[in-house]
């Protein structure tokens, strides 16, 4: 009997973390406003923004994008401690006050640092594909299936459709743009 108590207990504990998890979609929903906001603030494709967030943090589920709301896998310039499973565990990863942060520091960093800040002046907010093989000779990841990987999320989830082709645009954000 206790086996049996103990068995169930265990499956209903495991079926409660997994329901926590986010999925794609879930993270779309729940971030793709954040990715908006940064495209009509830098220039950087929503797509982009969130695709790479979901490739980079397992869709928020990876231990720094819990334990740090790091959605990028960015390094900070110390040491920094958080808990996870009660233990503390000490990071060079950065930490975030918000998911929105995190965001913008990505933004940041593909706008000011000159290994990537070039992106934005010969691409536009709708060439997400053009963005994503750039970010990668730029050398944001070792991998050479890093652009197909955000590429293949990007499409399969159809981000895209968050990028605004500038003829689309609400007549106030064009204007705010001249």
């Amino acid at each position: 009997m206790k086996k049996i108590l103990l068995i169930t207990t265990l499956l209903i504990s495991t079926l409660a973390a997994s329901a926590q998890k986010n999925t794609s979609q879930s993270y779309i929903e729940k971030f793709k406003d954040d990715a908006i906001r940064i495209m009509h603030e830098t220039g950087i494709p929503a797509s982009i923004v969130l695709g790479v967030a979901m490739h980079e943090s397992a869709n928020g589920n990876s231990t720094i994008a819990q334990g740090l709301n790091n959605q990028f896998g960015v390094k900070g310039g110390g040491s920094v401690v958080f808990i996870k499973h009660n233990k503390k565990v000490r990071t060079s990863y950065k930490k975030y006050d918000s998911v929105f942060d995190s965001f913008q520091d990505f933004a940041r960093i593909m706008t000011e640092r000159k290994q990537f800040s070039h992106l934005a002046d010969v691409l536009t907010h709708y060439d997400y594909a053009g963005w994503a093989h750039g970010i990668q000779r730029s050398g944001y990841a070792s991998s050479r299936k890093w652009a197909a990987q955000v590429l293949g999320i990007i499409k399969k989830y159809d981000l895209n459709d968050l990028d605004e082709n500038p003829s689309e645009q609400p007549k106030e954000i064009a204007e705010a743009k001249q």
